[in-house]
């Protein structure tokens, strides 16, 4: 559960509307999906220039999976 904190905390610091976020966690075969919902204005924050947010945050998640042994994958919805 520390890599759903980890991007709702990332999340919360990045938009204007931080009571809109919201981190579901579910389990898709052998890979932990973590899906991070946003309001629609916060969108582009989130994701960044490019998608460059939306890869920082799958890099840090990497390190996170390498830790738990267990892969990790993100989704912003």
């Amino acid at each position: 559960m520390a890599a759903a904190e980890l991007v709702a905390y990332v999340a919360r610091s990045l938009v204007d509307d931080p009571d809109a976020v919201a981190v579901e966690v579910h389990q898709d075969g052998d890979v932990q999906v973590i899906e991070l919902h946003v309001a629609e204005g916060d969108m582009g924050k989130v994701i960044g220039r490019n998608g460059s947010v939306a890869k920082a945050m799958r890099t840090i998640l990497k390190v996170v999976s390498a830790r738990q042994g267990e892969p990790i994958s993100l989704e912003i919805v």
